[in-house]
């Protein structure tokens, strides 16, 4: 006997009950989700009626968590990472733009249909940023400049611009306000190529110091140089530019220079692990270093190793700066023919700051105070260096060269 839906009868006799199990599963399930979204017989009793009170779901990209983020600077290099990073938990984020809308449209693909919102502002204008900042319960400053230019200067941006966002968001009430500063700021310095210092470093020390006076509780975030895609790091190295006559120059030759680069995964992660955590970060000053120290001398030459197998039968080789005058003329030449943005980043600046060493502070807390799982450049750099590698189109077969070696670390201080 076959029942009317053409299984056997003892078949049709079984999906009742199995119906009736899951359904009381299905009940189950549904109690813990009341309960985890503290659904009961006791309304919950909103104190500050807003955006964020309306948090609702699991946490994930569909849903949302309560955090309405204001992210500054988000079409640069972090910043697009902290988008995807807070996309991915539900946060409903604020972008604003200068320019063209089109230069960070893309970024909308970062969340789900309607959590990713535009705003155009300037940072000299205070109504568009009141704008940008008005449902917010969460702002990221992520903006910085690498070079002057003719409509922004330094002070402008690091100092003035900081202060600006800082203000305004204490005015609106705004709960969490983290700022991105660097590693090494300080008001007095040390001088290695150009006479005075890093003036990049001293406006974000003073970008530092505003920030704290506008809005005390601000989390400030100090990361070493970032490296990782579309980077300015791996790609000022692996640069044409960056080479003169088959030697790179270096202060010192990179020697007397200790450098501990983050992974832009992990600083992306660390911002986002603080704008989850307001309540335990507010007010302190975190360091974003890599796990793992290194020489910049070493690290040029594991660079070299992997991008072009054999550095001495290539040509390359470091050498000290002020013995490479022609390099020092390009230098100026690249920062005299194009000042809005300096080819391959090569710039007096940049220089001057690759020759500091980074300085860790045992009293400050790291990524690793956060829970983030450091990711280290020897499980990476083989991939992240493959668009610069000699005859990339080449595919070779295993075994065919020497396994390269690790870089030599430096004990961390």
């Amino acid at each position: 006997m076959h029942s009317p839906y053409g299984w056997p009868k003892k078949m049709a006799a079984l999906i009742p009950r199995y119906t009736l199990a899951a359904r009381k599963q299905t009940t189950c399930i549904a109690a813990v989700a009341v309960q985890i979204n503290h659904y009961s017989s006791q309304p919950e009793i909103i104190k500050d009626p807003t955006t964020a009170s309306l948090k609702r779901g699991t946490g994930g990209r569909s849903s949302f968590n309560g955090i309405v983020c204001t992210l500054f600077g988000a079409s640069g290099f972090v910043g697009r990472y902290v988008c995807n990073r807070l996309g991915k938990i539900g946060t409903q984020l604020i972008i604003p733009y200068r320019g063209d809308a089109y230069d960070c449209l893309r970024l909308k693909l970062c969340g789900d249909l309607g959590q990713i919102l535009f705003h155009p502002f300037h940072l000299r204008d205070d109504e568009s940023i009141r704008k940008c900042i008005k449902y917010s319960n969460v702002v990221i400053n992520l903006i910085g400049r690498d070079w002057e230019t003719k409509n922004f200067t330094f002070h402008e941006v690091h100092v003035e611009g900081a202060r600006r966002l800082a203000r305004l968001c204490k005015e609106a009430n705004v709960k969490h306000f983290i700022h991105v500063s660097a590693l090494n700021v300080g008001d007095d310095v040390e001088s290695h190529v150009l006479k005075g210092g890093s003036e990049f470093l001293r406006t974000k020390w003073e970008g530092e110091c505003a920030v704290r006076e506008e809005f005390p509780e601000a989390t400030i975030i100090r990361p070493a140089d970032i490296w990782g895609q579309e980077d300015r790091f791996l790609s000022f190295y692996s640069g044409i530019l960056r080479h003169h006559f088959r030697t790179v120059p270096l202060w010192e030759k990179g020697e007397k220079t200790e450098k501990q680069p983050v992974a832009v995964y992990d600083v992306s992660g660390g911002i986002t692990a603080i704008a989850r955590d307001p309540r335990n970060t507010a007010g302190k000053t975190y360091q974003f270093v890599g796990p793992k120290r290194y020489k910049l001398s070493e690290l040029l030459d594991w660079f070299h190793r992997i991008r072009i197998r054999d550095p001495v039968q290539d040509g390359y080789k470091r050498m000290h700066l002020k013995y490479a005058p022609f390099f020092q003329l390009k230098v100026t030449l690249n920062e005299y023919l194009s000042p809005a943005y300096p080819f391959g980043n090569l710039q007096w600046e940049c220089l001057e700051r690759e020759a500091i060493s980074d300085v860790v502070s045992n009293k400050l807390p790291t990524l690793e105070d956060l829970g983030i799982a450091l990711t280290s450049m020897e499980s990476r750099m083989h991939w992240e260096l493959k668009p610069y590698r000699k005859d990339v189109q080449y595919m070779e077969s295993v075994g065919e060269f020497e396994p390269i070696p690790d870089p030599p670390t430096v004990p961390i201080h």
